[in-house]
């Protein structure tokens, strides 16, 4: 069996992800970091921040589709209120809201096909649509079917997170500590660096390393509305939302940013910065 190049224990996993399951995800990327060549303290602190970043500890591998009819139209108008489609027919429906927007699209079928559904977000990554599982699902010698399955336990949200690791090569931004090279190859944009660097320092100390970033790649935004944030711009946000206005950035306000950017053509990282805030008071 390939192992990792280090000492690599479940301790440290514990320490980085903060989680009483650690064990579950220790074992599976004991498993299968080292079959993605994910074998070196670099590449490990690598994929685990960005991973951790991307799914919130891991605490998100399934996608949530539970919006009320006023988050449709404001979330996925085009699919909604710009289509002339009454969103209240679809409110808190999470099976009937993913069947709508993702059909026709992405190798799905129609609306009436449930491939929507089927093909939702999944795995700490948020792989989506046929056209994903199917190529994922060749690499591990399953149907795009069985694949939506597997990406929703912690090793297989482990593999097809390293089945896009290594699909975009992101081993050799590792080895250089070029932790905007990751941020890029991963959602196309540099929102959330500072969190990611946070987060690859932490790991990258655990794992007795160490790592110092130029203080002139700074992401600004890190320090605008994002989880954790609270107050009354959280409030605002969440009412132009068509969320529960209760002035707290959690988990539900992170979702509901991430859908309105994937809509919008916005980096989606569930970060209100500048270009999110700047598109939804617009």
């Amino acid at each position: 069996m390939e192992t990792v190049d280090f000492n690599f224990t479940i301790e440290q996993v514990e320490e980085i992800l903060h989680r009483s399951d650690a064990h579950e995800w220790y074992d599976a990327m004991v498993e299968m970091l080292p079959k993605y060549q994910i074998d070196t303290p670099k590449r490990v602190a690598g994929f685990i921040a960005q991973t951790a970043h991307e799914s919130a500890s891991y605490n998100t591998i399934t996608e949530n589709l539970n919006y009320s009819a006023k988050a449709l139209d404001a979330i996925f108008g085009k699919y909604f209120k710009r289509a002339g489609v009454d969103a209240s027919k679809y409110h808190r429906q999470p099976r009937k809201i993913a069947n709508r927007i993702y059909a026709n699209r992405m190798d799905n079928g129609d609306t009436a096909s449930g491939d929507g559904w089927t093909f939702r977000g999944g795995g700490i990554l948020q792989l989506t649509g046929r056209y994903n599982y199917t190529q994922f699902g060749k690499t591990v010698g399953m149907s795009a079917e069985e694949a939506t399955e597997y990406v929703r336990t912690p090793k297989g949200a482990i593999e097809s997170a390293c089945w896009f690791w290594t699909a975009n090569d992101i081993n050799k931004y590792c080895d250089k500590n070029d932790i905007v090279g990751m941020t890029k190859r991963i959602n196309g944009g540099t929102i959330g660096l500072a969190d990611r660097k946070k987060h690859y320092a932490h790991a990258l100390a655990v794992f007795g390393g160490k790592v110092k970033f130029d203080d002139d790649t700074d992401d600004v935004t890190y320090k605008l509305l994002r989880k954790g944030s609270k107050g009354s711009g959280v409030k605002k946000l969440q009412e132009a939302l068509g969320l529960e206005a209760d002035g707290d950035f959690g988990p539900g306000t992170e979702a509901a940013v991430k859908a309105w950017q994937r809509e919008n053509k916005c980096t989606p990282d569930g970060i209100a910065g500048p270009q999110t805030l700047g598109k939804i008071f617009a």
